[in-house]
């Protein structure tokens, strides 16, 4: 029996005002509910501006607790739209400790769980390490690469560049993730030229569809556009790309956005994985006694 899902993304710029980014991703929301929405994404750090760019201390004051303020305006949302909503915090979990967190509410449960962001980039306009701590890993208490179980299906959620580590999202599928969802913010340096940004944005998006074959599921992925400024004058800042997308099992391109605001939505076969995967049987064949080597940094 075929079951199905209806997942929309909201694909939008963001600023430095909360409350202009939060109401921009509010309006995204109630969009895609209104046209049947089941599960709706949302992309990373929606509701500032990517403030990494540079370094200050003072904008740890972005931060909030998982129920803070804009946690709970989003849970408020998913309860009153009877959806499964998949948002992105900048967590103050203790002083002087942060995460970058996806979130995850279910209608009036409220908050099911939640994914602390594991790779942590640092690289010119990219510093997240001085922002943010990785996750934990801890299986036993549902930590790390861990999915979220909700109304809709169990959400293997990742969050940006845990997006180019093919062992996150078989890390994932091995726990019986149904789906891969990536809350993203990436773009462009803009002296770059125009091949340079073209084989960028071609990598970007086929790894992603590459995790969705290698593990024969359905991935969606919500990015950032416009340009927003370093303001600390050093750099030019970053074109975020936008390019949101949602594919099949197959890596099939189902939905794919432009470089403006937009929302995507598909209905997604939910039980093709499991015909994909009967003539694809890449979990059957892994050489789990050959690949020990995994764990270490290099082979030397």
């Amino acid at each position: 029996m075929t079951r199905t899902l209806k997942a929309g993304l909201v694909q939008q710029p963001a600023w430095p005002d909360k409350q202009r980014s939060l109401d921009e991703s509010e309006a995204g929301i109630r969009e895609l509910a209104a046209a049947g929405a089941e599960l709706v994404l949302l992309q990373e750090l929606h509701a500032t501006h990517y403030f990494c760019q540079y370094e200050d201390t003072e904008l740890f004051d972005l931060a909030e607790p998982l129920d803070g303020p804009s946690g709970r305006r989003l849970a408020a949302l998913a309860a009153e739209l009877g959806i499964v909503l998949v948002g992105s915090l900048f967590e103050r979990r203790a002083p002087g400790l942060y995460h970058n967190t996806a979130v995850v509410y279910d209608g009036d449960r409220g908050r099911v769980g939640h994914y602390r962001k594991m790779h942590i980039p640092d690289d010119p306009g990219f510093y997240e390490k001085f922002y943010f701590t990785p996750g934990d890993h801890d299986a036993a208490r549902a930590q790390g690469f861990t999915p979220i179980d909700t109304s809709v299906g169990r959400l293997g959620v990742l969050v940006c560049w845990d997006q180019w580590y093919p062992e996150a999202a078989r890390l994932m599928a091995l726990a019986g993730a149904e789906l891969l969802l990536y809350p993203t913010a990436i773009g462009w340096h803009p002296p770059d030229d125009e091949d340079e940004k073209a084989r960028q944005k071609d990598a970007w998006t086929l790894i992603q569809r590459g995790h969705g074959v290698a593990n024969g599921l359905p991935v969606i992925v919500a990015n950032r556009v416009g340009h927003e400024p370093d303001h600390s004058g050093v750099s030019p800042g970053i074109d975020f790309w936008g390019g949101s997308f949602i594919c099949g099992p197959q890596g099939e391109l189902l939905a794919h956005a432009g470089q403006q605001a937009e929302r995507l939505l598909v209905t997604l076969d939910m039980t093709r994985g499991e015909e994909v995967r009967r003539i694809w049987p890449y979990l059957r064949d892994r050489r789990i006694d050959a690949y020990g080597d995994l764990t270490r940094r290099y082979r030397d």
